[in-house]
C-alpha cells in the first residue's frame, strides 16, 4: 500500500474495501491511485483534490506555533530595538503571529520589565502603544550578538517535515496533453516527448546525456516550468534551537493567498513549485547548511530550497567538485527520499527529500558515475542531434521569431556548404545563434535582417572556428 492510500484510509475518506478495488483496478489499467478511485466513484474529483490541497491553519494559542513564550519574547525584542514606539498590530505583523499571541507574549515582556506601555485609545491591550525600555534594549543587544535573525516566527521541524511529505512531488499529476502543450515551443521527435511524460509524473530522478548545444537545459527548465500547484513553505525553521532561514526569493515565487481557503498560518508562504538550477558553481558547501559566522543563523540548503519541487544539476561533472564526491553525497537521498543536516552544535537532524532531481550532461555517462549509481537513477534519456528535417524545423521557427523571411535556396545552400563532409554536425543551438549573428550584423548596418549568401557566411564564420 503507497503513502497516499494510508492517508485516506487513515482520514476515514475511503474504506478498506474501497482501497482494494481502487488498487485492483490499478495494476489492470495504470494510474495514480487517486484517479482510480475517482473512477470507482469510491470519492469525488473534488473531495480528492481538497485532500492534497493543504493549508496551514492559524494558530490559536500560543502552544499551537510550537515555540515556547520565551523564544517568541526574544524574537520580538529584536524587532523592537529599532521601531520605537508601537502597538500589537505592528509586532504581528513582523513576526507573522497572530494578535493574541503577540498580546500573550507582550504581558510576559511587560512583567520583565522589557517594555512600557506608553499610552491607548481604549482599556483593551490592541489599542496599547508601547516602548521598549532600557532594559529591553540591553536585552536586544544582546541577543543581537547571539543570534541577528530577526524575521518572521520560524515554524517547528516537525512542522515543516509534516507539509513536505503531505506535499509531496509524487501526488502531481501530469496529463499527456500538458506535456505537449509545455514543449510545444521545442522541437522534439514524438518518441521523446513520449519517454518524458511518464519520467516527470513518476516523480523519479533523470538523467539527460548527449552533446551540447541540443536541448537538455531547455528541456529540464520547461519541466520545472510543468509542475502544477503551488505549495506552502515557511519563512524559517527552529531546529535545536537554532534559526534556519528557508525563503529564498530567487528560488521561491510567491503565488499570493488562496482567496477560497481564508486564513493560513502566516509564517508560511504560498508559492510555485520551486525550481533550483546550479550549474558549474556547485560546490558541496552549497549542499549542506551554511552558518553565517555574522548574522549567526542558518541559510537553507539547496535541496531544501528545492523540496516539494524540481532540483537541476546542469552541466553536471564540470562542478568545483569531483562527480564522485557529489554522487556520493546523494546517492542515499536518492534511495531513501531523507536528508541529515547537521548544525555547529553537533546536533544531527533528518528532513525529507523530495524533489525530481535532474542531471543534465555532455560528458558520457560511463565517464562520469558508476553502474551503482546508474541504477539508482529511473530514467536515463538521450537527447541527441536534430534530424535534417528538426533542423530545418527549429531554422523555420528562429526566421518566424525574428521576423527574418525563410529562404529555401539560402537555407539549401547553408547545408551544402558548410554542413555536408562538414565535422560540426546539427545542433539544435546552431539556428538559434546563426539567426542571431544575421540579426547583429543587419542592425549595425541599419538594414532589414535577411537570409541571403553574404549574411549565411558572416555568421558561419564569426560563429565557428574553424
Amino acid at each position: 500500500m503507497d503513502e497516499i492510500g494510508k492517508r485516506l484510509l487513515a482520514s476515514g475518506i475511503i474504506s478498506e474495501k474501497e482501497l482494494k478495488q481502487a488498487l485492483e483496478r490499478q495494476q489492470k489499467h495504470g494510474g495514480r491511485l487517486g484517479q482510480n478511485l475517482v473512477a470507482l466513484g469510491c470519492l469525488k474529483k473534488e473531495t480528492l483534490e481538497k485532500f492534497f490541497s493543504v493549508h496551514p491553519p492559524p494558530p490559536k494559542t500560543v502552544e499551537e506555533t510550537g515555540l515556547s513564550i520565551p523564544f517568541i519574547a526574544d524574537l520580538i525584542v529584536k524587532h523592537i530595538i529599532a521601531m520605537g514606539e508601537f502597538m500589537l498590530a505592528d509586532v504581528a505583523e513582523v513576526t507573522k503571529l497572530p494578535v493574541f499571541v503577540v498580546a500573550e507574549v507582550m504581558e510576559y515582556l511587560r512583567r520583565d520589565k522589557l517594555v512600557e506601555v506608553k499610552g491607548g485609545t481604549g482599556f483593551a491591550t490592541v489599542t496599547y502603544t508601547f516602548k521598549i525600555s532600557e532594559t529591553g534594549l540591553k536585552r536586544g543587544n544582546e541577543l543581537m550578538e547571539i543570534c541577528r535573525y530577526a524575521g518572521p516566527a520560524p515554524v517547528t521541524l516537525e512542522a515543516y517535515s509534516k507539509m513536505v511529505k503531505v506535499q509531496t512531488i509524487k501526488n502531481i499529476v501530469v496529463s499527456e496533453e500538458s506535456v505537449k502543450k509545455a514543449f510545444s515551443h521545442l522541437i522534439l521527435n514524438e518518441m521523446l516527448l513520449k519517454r518524458l511524460g511518464p519520467a516527470i509524473s513518476s516523480g523519479k530522478a533523470l538523467f539527460f546525456y548527449g552533446p551540447p548545444g541540443n536541448g537538455k537545459t531547455a528541456i529540464a527548465e520547461t519541466i520545472g516550468k510543468i509542475m502544477p500547484d503551488t505549495i506552502y513553505i515557511p519563512y524559517a525553521i527552529t531546529v535545536g534551537g537554532q534559526i534556519i532561514s528557508l525563503f529564498d526569493p530567487i528560488s521561491h515565487v510567491p503565488a499570493g493567498p488562496d482567496d477560497e481557503f481564508g486564513e493560513i498560518d502566516q509564517r508560511w508562504l504560498r508559492i510555485k513549485r520551486p525550481v533550483v538550477m546550479t550549474g558549474g558553481e556547485l560546490t558541496l558547501r552549497m549542499l549542506d547548511l551554511y552558518f553565517n559566522p555574522i548574522s549567526k543563523y542558518y541559510e537553507a540548503s539547496l535541496q531544501m530550497k528545492a523540496n516539494n519541487g524540481v532540483f537541476i544539476a546542469d552541466d553536471f561533472g564540470r562542478q568545483q567538485i569531483e562527480p564522485q564526491k557529489f554522487l556520493n553525497r546523494w546517492i542515499v537521498l536518492l534511495e531513501r527520499r531523507v536528508d541529515f543536516m547537521n548544525l555547529h552544535t553537533g546536533m544531527m537532524f533528518v528532513i525529507p527529500f523530495d524533489m525530481l532531481v535532474i542531471f543534465a550532461t555532455n560528458i558520457e555517462p560511463k565517464e562520469l558515475v558508476d553502474e551503482a549509481f546508474l541504477r539508482r537513477i529511473r530514467y536515463k534519456i538521450k537527447i541527441g542531434r536534430p534530424s535534417v528535417e528538426e533542423y530545418e524545423e527549429i531554422f523555420k521557427m528562429e526566421c518566424k521569431a525574428n521576423r527574418i523571411a525563410f529562404n529555401r535556396e539560402i537555407f539549401d545552400y547553408l547545408l551544402n556548404t558548410y554542413y555536408k563532409g562538414n565535422n560540426a554536425g546539427f545542433n539544435a543551438c546552431h539556428p538559434r545563434d546563426i539567426i542571431d549573428h544575421i540579426v547583429d550584423c543587419a542592425r549595425y548596418y541599419n538594414q532589414a535582417p535577411q537570409m541571403n549568401k553574404e549574411s549565411i557566411d558572416m555568421a558561419w564564420h564569426n560563429y565557428f572556428v574553424n
